[in-house]
């Protein structure tokens, strides 16, 4: 798909219109982010790389905004979030669904993140909840947690996805990559059980962070065997300001990956459907792009 396709797709995000098909006109909606975000050392907030990528999400104002974990470097305190991540991003905190990272549980209970984003990261401080989106079922989970089949939050997805079935697209996401290429972390496999309940239930798409670099991979089962028809796409997004992390030797299905690039990731949600476009920074940075069907 061209550039041009793309800008024209998410203009629909920025004044809500509809997306016409040969099928009729179809609702759009517009999500988009990145993790492993503010981090301003002794720069002022207004100079660090988060105001970078900031610049790109404001692009689409209407558009809900996640973020995939590590979202205020270095311990995700109350004063790193006022400093460094609120005056970035923090621009978008009315419109942000957002999920912990492991440097948000360096400061005890991640107090600084629920603190921050208090009712916006879901109840009870627990980090995981749900919501819907256009047509689509959106789920942040926790990584930081337990996450074995059988622990408090997997029979809550269980139940969160019995309860909508009748939502035939669904988009997850949370901090540690089930699959990464990464050399710094790569594959973390402490999420395996809830992919595997995601794909129970047909799940489409699964966004992480943790690995600073952008990496798409095809659609696949939890235990990494290629399921074209079935199977769900996932994505590794840590992009959003942290310092670069270079790639070792590809992992299976492993798509595109890039390194050395500030972005972010936009979706364009569609009833049946989907299309990403992986945003970077400067002119001269790599783009991904792509469109999709849901899950039957």
């Amino acid at each position: 798909m061209s550039t041009r396709s793309f800008a024209l797709l998410f203009l629909c995000g920025l004044v809500g219109c509809s997306q016409a098909s040969s099928g009729g006109s179809l609702s759009t909606v517009t999500l988009v982010g990145a993790g492993d975000i503010a981090i301003c050392g002794g720069l002022s907030a207004a100079d660090s790389t988060a105001a970078r990528t900031a610049a790109l999400v404001a692009r689409t104002p209407s558009a809900a905004v996640f973020t995939l974990g590590d979202n205020a470097y270095n311990n995700g305190a109350i004063e790193e979030y006022r400093d460094c991540y609120g005056p970035t991003w923090g621009a978008f905190r009315d419109r942000t669904h957002p999920t912990p990272g492991n440097h948000e549980y360096q400061t005890p209970g991640a107090d600084g993140y629920f603190t921050y984003f208090g009712d916006r990261a879901g109840p009870d401080r627990r980090g995981y909840y749900s919501y819907d989106l256009g047509s689509w079922h959106i789920i942040s989970l926790n990584s930081n947690i337990d996450a074995v089949f059988g622990s408090d939050q997997e029979k809550w997805l269980r139940a969160d996805l019995t309860s909508h079935r009748d939502m035939r697209c669904t988009l997850a996401y949370w901090h540690h990559p089930l699959f990464s290429s990464s050399s710094v972390h790569g594959n973390d496999p402490k999420m395996a059980d809830l992919f595997r309940t995601l794909a129970e239930f047909g799940a489409d798409i699964v966004l992480s962070g943790h690995d600073h670099g952008y990496e798409r991979f095809a659609p696949q089962a939890f235990d990494a065997a290629p399921d074209p028809r079935h199977g769900i796409r996932s994505f590794v997004v840590g992009t959003g300001g942290a310092s670069p992390y270079a790639f070792a030797a590809p992992q299976p299905n492993s798509e595109v990956r890039i390194e050395n690039t500030f972005g972010v990731i936009r979706f364009a949600l569609r009833d049946g459907s989907y299309e990403w476009e992986f945003v970077p920074d400067t002119s001269t940075g790599r783009w991904d792009g792509g469109q999709a069907l849901c899950n039957d």
